[in-house]
């Protein structure tokens, strides 16, 4: 059996577009120095694609000073494993 990994993004700055994602529950997306999210629906696409839905946008290094404190943000996980994470 195939399995289609190609989503389909609702919503937000890529909404429309397609995405090869692997089959992982969430998907980070970098625009601009900005992590944007998608997560996993458990609706399908007509082409038996995933849809997922955007859940926001964060900075890679988790919160910013004096919106809300950056040390009990949790960064995002794509930005950590690319080594950007702040302290957290």
């Amino acid at each position: 059996m195939d399995t289609t990994t190609t989503a389909h993004l609702i919503g937000g700055p890529r909404d429309g577009s397609t995405l090869d994602v692997g089959g992982d529950a969430l998907v980070e997306v970098e625009i601009d120095g900005m992590m944007h999210r998608y997560i996993r629906t458990t609706r399908q696409h007509d082409d038996g694609g995933p849809l997922y839905n955007y859940d926001g946008m964060v900075a890679p290094d988790g919160g910013e000073p004096g919106v809300e404190d950056p040390a009990a943000r949790v960064a995002s996980p794509r930005a950590d494993a690319e080594g950007h994470g702040g302290t957290h």
